[in-house]
């Protein structure tokens, strides 16, 4: 087990300020041209392709970093860049996410190297869970998924909204009910491969923020999948469904996850990553505007006014990145949240990006209200993180309820 440590190693260092080049040299300069075209910046992905950002080779190293250090490090860096565009280039990663929670080994094989493609022929892959009535409750999911012995196939049919890449990925992973009666705890996994008949791209949404970033729903009409394609396998999901059963019919007990938790609880914390990043953008432009900027002849920040804001926008910056940190190593390393620490990194980072991007537009006045500074994008897209991958409110219930074992509602 590594030591738990706030000093990265000169390897970390070196990843570090190789990302931070990246983001300052490719994707800062493209960041307001694809922000307002709202389209998917494939030619940035690609940039990131070809020096081995965009690969499964880089993401599995900071993924098994043993340090837990890895991917919130990444992400901070990237997400400093631009938020849009970084979620461009990370949002696969949630859906590979959900095959290494969920998958075999040869299905995390088969399918991960498919979500990323290659330098010359980049794709991207989609992690699909919510529904237009299913957001944070999980349990009133419709989608469904039916299988069909004879064929040992899957059927799957219902829609999906809010899925980053939903209906341009190559790989969809899908969470459906297989057992409507067990709640949330009969979900289960599939793998929808590329260009697998009846599988569409619904509405595209126009979003407030995170705007390169392509969100839509993915509709699913009698999509047939080979049963080799539930995450985990048959025997295990019907090993699960049973456990799960016996503890309804003994009145409820020891509580089962389900796939879609599964994947959310491991990459909350890279979430409180992409929300730190941006908030020390934020921060960053404001800092250097309050220097530079002069009002009744002095800079504005020799005023308490603004020095003040600037002291608390970076005390809460690091406090949200040391909350991610800890919550990153103990994933890592195997330590249970037993106060939900994976949800607090999220919940205090996301509070602290809304914050410290709405003090950075504050400080810069007039102009933090215009395109022509950044500090009003970063603003927008920190909205994102409060919301997605579970609300605020959401981390707040699950806080509570592993604080005082009670069924808080």
């Amino acid at each position: 087990m590594a030591e738990f440590t706030m000093e990265l190693n000169d390897e970390q260092k070196e990843v570090r300020d190789w990302l931070h080049g990246f983001a300052a040299d490719v994707i800062r300069p493209a960041a307001a041209e694809w922000d307002e075209r709202e389209e998917t910046p494939w030619p940035v992905i690609q940039e990131a392709a070809k020096v081995g950002i965009y690969s499964l080779d880089f993401y599995a190293q900071q993924y098994f970093d043993p340090t837990g250090l890895g991917i919130p490090m990444a992400m901070e860096e990237l997400f400093w860049g631009d938020a849009g565009i970084a979620l461009s280039i990370v949002g696969t990663g949630l859906a590979a996410v959900g095959v290494l929670a969920n998958g075999t080994e040869e299905q995390i094989g088969t399918w991960i190297p498919q979500m990323y493609g290659d330098a010359n022929d980049v794709k991207v892959a989609a992690f699909c869970s919510s529904e237009p009535d299913a957001g944070s409750d999980v349990s009133s999911m419709r989608t469904r998924a039916v299988y069909d012995e004879a064929k040992d196939e899957w059927v799957l049919n219902g829609t999906k909204t809010w899925a980053t890449n939903g209906g341009i990925a190559a790989v969809h992973v899908v969470v459906a009910v297989v057992d409507s009666e067990l709640g949330s705890k009969g979900h289960a996994s599939f793998i929808v491969p590329p260009n697998t008949p009846g599988l569409s791209q619904g509405q595209k949404f126009k979003k407030h923020g995170i705007r390169a970033s392509h969100t839509a729903e993915v509709v699913l009409e009698n999509v047939r999948i080979p049963g080799s394609c539930l995450l985990g396998g048959k025997e295990k999901l019907d090993e699960r469904l049973a456990r799960a059963r016996e503890r309804a019919r003994a009145g409820g007990g020891e509580r089962v996850k389900n796939a879609a938790m599964a994947t959310f609880e491991a990459s909350r914390p890279a979430v409180g990553a992409m929300a730190v990043g941006t908030a020390r953008a934020a921060y960053e432009e404001a800092l250097e505007y309050a220097k530079t900027r002069e009002q009744f002849g002095r800079p504005i920040i020799d005023n308490q006014g603004i020095a003040f804001q600037l002291a608390d926008m970076r005390t809460s910056i690091d406090a949200a990145r040391l909350l991610v940190w800890r919550a990153s190593w103990m994933a890592v390393n195997g330590k249970p949240f037993t106060a939900a620490e994976g949800s607090m990194s999220k919940l205090f980072a996301s509070e602290t990006a809304k914050k410290v991007t709405a003090q950075a537009v504050q400080i810069l006045g007039g102009n933090g209200f215009t395109r022509e500074y950044p500090v009003e994008r970063m603003h927008r897209d920190a909205a994102i993180y409060t919301i997605f991958e579970g609300t605020s409110e959401i981390q707040r219930l699950v806080i509570a309820r592993t604080l005082s074992g009670m069924p808080i509602r």
